[in-house]
Order: structure tokens, then C-alpha cells, then sequence
């Protein structure tokens, strides 16, 4: 790997990501990998995360990511995975999903039930990243280049990124990975269906007071939006709330001690008193979904949150991009060979491999929404109804959790 930050140097190479996400460094990885040269072009001044030790441990991510078994095999493949800090990483054995009301239905899924070992792996930003950052300095047909795009062009050979200091890259294909607001996407002139959900998703950790024994913890509340409390190593827990506007501005006004003390209406039970992890942590994100009304253009492909952007209900939104990247690697692997790796036929086959399963998360996630934010009661009754009849269901089940966990 080798870092350019010259106003003179001019960049040619097969693929420029562009890019700074987990998503872009693991595409970067996995086009080098393939033979491919890469050029990953990333933000001039990146915020550097404080690594924050408190006792001699390292403070924990108030980001996480609930990996499923595509993401682990393709990591895995990369030769990422083993990379990661074993000891922060978490698997979730069961999901225990709970109805809004004293009554409400309630619906489990578990390992066994779906015949795997595993249903997903809890894994830290730092913890993904960094063991991304250390896979790229030794992937030899990597150049990181940093500075700002400025214009994106394409001729019948490829794409050129121009950069506001000047420089340019030319490629044969260049990805959009620069997240929800992407620069390649709106330079593309790819139009976009938008959203708001009015929520944020309230991020942050506790420890526990009764072991969590791998179980993922969620509950539909319709008025207060959705909880969920996914396992971390030891008796640690990671919060994910997505909360109505108004109620997320109060929460985030409060102290974790009453964040915590809110929760105990949920989460008393399974896991008992819930502490505030040390040095205190929390962030709200605004969430909405977003529909590109085309996943690619002349010599672009986009991935990940550019190319898509859900609700984290069902925690699946990095998945997805893992997802585009696997099949994107395997449909310019498969590609005739007098056809350039961005030549429209191949990424046509990229947009047709990725439809089906981006739709079927964007309706599950956007359509659960809609169900459980209605506040009314004969809609309450029935999707109450429905999650205990779905849990006398096995063989859907089967099939809804093959799907979710990537097999």
C-alpha cells in the first residue's frame, strides 16, 4: 500500500473507491485481492476516534455492527476476520423480539432453529476497521490517496476523478462508497426516493447485572419507537433505540443513569439493573431511508449506504454492503473476457444480482416500521397476533432467518 497526498501526481489504476467506511476498505481489499489495481481515494483530514482506556481497558464502541454469515465469509476470505480482536467480538445465539403493551406478542429465533452455530457476530467499528487498516498496508496494489473530489467524468475507456487540488485518477471503474449523502452518487446525477423516518437511534452501552448468554433483545414500543439490546462480551450490552424526534432530543439531554433507569421498563427482566459503561458515551444518528433510483452509471458502481440506506431495525444496513460487495467481486470475476471490468453489461449484472435482495430488506424493515408506528389499536391487536402466530411457525421461521443471516 502506498499513501499520495502530492498537488502534482496524476493516478491511473483498474478500480478508484472512493471512500473512508468499513464498505470502502473491504472492496479496496477485495479488488486488490483479485489482481485488480486499486486506488482508494479518502478525506484530506480524517477525525481521528480517541482510543479512550479506563482501567487499563479500552473504552467500548458506541457503534457496533451486527455482522451475519455473508460478512464473516467474505472478511473471512479477505483474510480480515482472524484479524479482528477475538475477545471484543460477541455472537448472537438468539433474538427474542417483543409486541408494544403488557400483552404484546413475541416471536424468538435462535441457532439452533436455523441450523447454524451462530446467528451473527457483535463487532466494534475500531475493532472492523482496524484490522481493515492493517489488511491494507500490506496489499500491494493499493494506493490511498487523500484530498477532496471536485468532478467526476466518463469517457468510453473509464471514469476520472477530479480532485479539487488539481490532481486527477483515472479508471477503468470507479465505486461509490462514501455513505447516504454520497458525492459519487450526486455526481452521477442518480436521483434518490428519500424518507425521514423522524427518528435517531440513540447508540450507547451498559453493562448488566444477569448474564445476556448471546441474546439480542428487541421491543416494537410504537410510541417510544424501537429498542433494541444487542450482547457484548461479558455482561455488556449495546443499545440501539430509534426514537421519535422529540423523545430522542429529551433522551439525549439526560444522563445514561436515567437512560438507564427508562430502560428497566424492558429490560429488567431478562438482564436486570442496567450501569452506564465508563467514560460515559452516547450518539444519535437520523435515520431515513433512501432509494437511488439506479445502483450504477457509465463506468460507476455504487455500495453500500450510497446505494442503499434502511431502517437498523433489523441491524442489516452494513450486511447489505457486504452483500454488494461479494457479488459485485464475482460478477466482473465472471465477466466475458473482451469486456472491461466497468463495461455496462457487467454492471448490469451487478444491479440485476443485488435487486432482489436490497428490496426484500428495504420492504421488511420500511414495512415494520410503518406496522408498529401506527398507534392504533386494532392495528396493535394484530401485530400482536401476528408475532406469536409467526413464532408457531418453524419452517418460515427457518426461511426468514436463512435470509437475514446470509445463508
Amino acid at each position: 500500500m502506498t499513501t499520495s497526498t502530492s498537488s502534482s501526481a496524476s493516478h491511473r489504476s483498474d478500480v478508484c473507491i472512493v471512500g473512508n467506511g468499513a464498505i470502502a476498505k473491504t472492496a479496496a481489499l477485495g479488488f486488490a485481492q483479485a489482481g485488480h489495481s486499486v486506488t482508494l481515494l479518502v478525506p484530506a483530514t480524517q477525525a481521528e476516534s480517541p482510543v479512550a482506556v479506563t482501567g487499563g481497558e479500552r473504552q467500548w464502541d458506541v457503534r457496533v455492527y451486527a455482522l451475519n454469515h455473508t460478512a464473516r465469509n467474505l472478511l473471512a476470505s479477505l483474510k480480515v476476520w482472524d484479524a479482528l480482536d477475538a475477545e471484543r467480538v460477541a455472537p448472537v445465539d438468539a433474538m427474542a423480539v417483543n409486541g408494544d403493551g403488557k400483552n404484546g406478542g413475541s416471536l424468538g429465533f435462535d441457532a439452533f432453529g436455523a441450523h447454524t452455530g451462530t446467528l451473527a457476530w457483535i463487532v466494534e467499528d475500531s475493532n472492523l476497521n482496524g484490522a481493515l487498516d492493517a489488511a491494507l498496508k500490506f496489499a500491494h496494489k493499493v494506493e490511498i490517496v487523500k484530498g477532496c473530489g471536485a468532478r467526476l467524468t466518463c469517457g468510453l475507456a473509464g471514469a476520472a476523478v477530479e480532485l479539487e487540488d488539481g490532481r486527477r485518477i483515472d479508471a477503468r471503474l470507479v465505486l461509490g462508497a462514501d455513505g447516504r449523502d454520497s458525492w459519487v452518487r450526486g455526481q452521477c446525477d442518480i436521483g434518490i426516493d428519500y424518507r425521514s423516518y423522524h427518528q435517531r437511534a440513540i447508540v450507547t452501552n451498559f453493562s448488566c447485572e444477569k448474564p445476556h448468554h448471546g441474546v439480542a433483545h428487541q421491543w416494537f414500543t410504537c410510541s417510544d419507537g424501537i429498542i433494541a439490546l444487542l450482547p457484548l462480551p461479558g455482561n455488556r450490552v449495546s443499545l440501539v433505540w430509534s426514537a421519535p424526534e422529540t423523545l430522542a432530543a429529551t433522551l439525549m439531554e439526560e444522563s445514561m443513569g436515567e437512560l438507564a433507569v427508562r430502560l428497566c421498563e424492558y429490560a429488567d427482566e431478562p438482564l436486570g439493573t442496567l450501569r452506564p459503561l465508563q467514560p460515559e458515551a452516547v450518539k444519535a444518528v437520523p435515520l431515513a431511508l433512501v432509494r437511488p433510483h439506479a445502483l450504477t452509471a457509465p463506468h460507476v458502481a455504487l455500495i453500500g449506504d450510497a446505494a442503499h440506506s434502511v431502517h437498523p431495525l433489523a441491524g442489516h444496513g452494513m450486511n447489505l454492503g457486504f452483500g454488494d460487495i461479494q457479488d459485485l467481486l464475482r460478477v466482473v470475476a465472471e465477466r466475458e473476457e473482451h469486456r472491461a471490468i466497468g463495461d455496462e453489461r457487467v454492471l448490469a449484472r451487478y444491479a440485476r444480482a443485488r435487486k432482489e435482495d436490497v428490496l426484500l430488506m428495504q420492504l421488511a424493515t420500511d414495512g415494520l416500521e410503518r406496522l408498529f408506528g401506527a398507534n392504533l389499536e386494532p392495528l396493535r391487536v394484530a401485530r400482536n397476533l401476528g408475532l406469536n402466530l409467526l413464532d408457531k411457525l418453524p419452517f418460515i421461521k427457518r426461511r426468514l432467518m436463512a435470509h437475514a443471516i446470509g445463508q
